[in-house]
């Protein structure tokens, strides 16, 4: 029956390369099977150096090389949910492409057993001439279903992807949004013994988003295989098994989502210490400074529970913010605050010394000190900007010696959101009379 439906759908799920020595590791329960892929792409400046290479009319021009993945090997066994993850540019599209035949490798082999549905690209496969009814069966007949069996399934599909009338008309006409819920609705339910999803669900409201992961919930009670993309750090430690990290090609480990994303959070602020066992640091280089600098901030650092510096925080953990400062002139009060914004700007949350009554005192120029906020994360699970203000009053008037924007990106990872900005931390009770 596998074999069949990759018949059908004229995708050869075993790549080989011209590396013959190259053998996969034979088990039942291995659904995916990575091994040692990497793939070239050649860069050109015009459209005519693609034919001149492709067709060696100029076999001594050379051209300059793209390693977008370099020598990637892991294996995702049945019935797991596998995240991969990375900055941009780090190859997580291009080796979900090879592990669908979409692209073939330059080396390596990619092993696939069982019938795959993946949403790569929105609309991808979709005709938008068509409408969303036909696209239906087109991307059925595509995935080696009968007409027949797309009759069954399409109510369950119609009922998902939940757009009324639309179905009926042009795709070309559906907004971002529609477009995901029917190719998601077509992907999840023509049962799929692989799932492949490439941060398709971000298009999707967070109603719709919540139904995805229902089914995903459903798809892992059932034994089936998944495999998925996405920046959504809080979904990646709620859903998965097991995470792959890669960066500029390389896979820089693999193991649980709290190992990884805290290695990826490594990676994204600088910190992730490279072969010769050098750490890179820096803040954020959109950070916004200004003020009087008759003092200011020298370092800011989060804390985690564990007392690691960790910019990925665990709801409902314990986490310090560790601010270093210099006092330059002498000041009378000074008052160091902090505060998270999400990322459309919007302030959440914040305190400074002169509420939580700390340090209200004058300081003498010349002074070093250490502030530290400790607190329990009550935010909810994502991403958050972390500002500093370091102001005080001079003469009754407001003064401010140094203000630094956005300085620290803080992801908060949470298996359990309510609704809004934070959780009250409700605790329930229920009585039967």
């Amino acid at each position: 029956m596998v074999e069949k439906n990759i018949e059908e759908l004229n995708i050869d799920k075993s790549v080989d390369s011209k590396d013959e020595g190259v053998s996969l590791t034979e088990s039942k329960e291995v659904a995916i099977e990575v091994k040692n892929v990497t793939k070239i792409y050649s860069l050109y400046k015009r459209p005519s150096d693609r034919l001149i290479d492709t067709f060696h009319l100029m076999p001594w021009k050379k051209y300059p090389k793209n390693e977008a993945l370099k020598d990637v090997s892991f294996t995702v066994d049945k019935g797991e949910t596998v995240g991969i993850i990375g900055t941009n540019g780090s190859g997580k599209s291009t080796i979900l492409k090879i592990i669908t035949g979409v692209l073939t490798p330059t080396k390596g082999k990619a092993k696939v057993k069982g019938r795959i549905s993946a949403l790569l690209e929105l609309g991808a496969g979709f005709n938008a001439e068509y409408t969303g009814v036909e696209n239906v069966y087109l991307n059925g007949t595509m995935m080696g279903l009968t007409r027949e069996e797309i009759d069954k399934k399409l109510p369950e599909i119609l009922e998902f992807a939940d757009i009324g009338e639309y179905v009926y008309s042009p795709v070309k006409t559906y907004s971002s949004g529609m477009f995901v819920r029917l190719a998601f609705a077509v992907a999840i339910n023509i049962d799929p013994e692989i799932l492949i999803v490439d941060e398709a669900l971000s298009v999707g409201d967070v109603f719709f988003q919540a139904k995805c992961y229902r089914k995903f919930e459903e798809f892992k009670k059932q034994g089936k295989t998944i495999l998925f993309v996405s920046h959504d750090l809080s979904s990646i430690a709620k859903y998965c098994d097991r995470v792959i990290l890669l960066n500029k090609g390389d896979k820089l480990g693999e193991g649980s989502p709290k190992e990884m994303i805290d290695l990826y959070k490594q990676v994204l602020v600088g910190q992730y210490k490279d072969e010769t066992g050098e750490v890179k640091e820096g803040l954020n280089s959109d950070t916004l400074e200004y003020g009087s600098k008759k003092a200011r901030y020298t370092d800011c650092k989060i804390i985690d529970s564990n007392g690691k510096n960790n910019n990925v925080i665990l709801k409902g953990s314990s986490f310090k913010i560790v601010m270093d400062a210099e006092i330059y002139e002498d000041l009378e009060a000074p008052i160091f605050a902090f505060t998270f914004k999400n990322v459309q700007g919007t302030e959440i949350t914040g305190t400074n010394t002169m509420i939580e009554k700390s340090i209200t005192e004058g300081l003498k120029g010349g002074t070093k000190l250490t502030i530290e906020f400790t607190q329990d994360m009550n935010l909810q699970g994502g991403e958050y900007l972390l500002s500093l203000g370091l102001t005080g009053f001079e003469k009754g008037e407001f003064t401010v010696y140094h203000r630094l924007y956005d300085c620290i990106n803080v992801t908060v990872v949470s298996d359990k959101d309510s609704v809004g900005y934070y959780d009250m931390n409700s605790k329930v009770n229920i009585t039967y009379h």
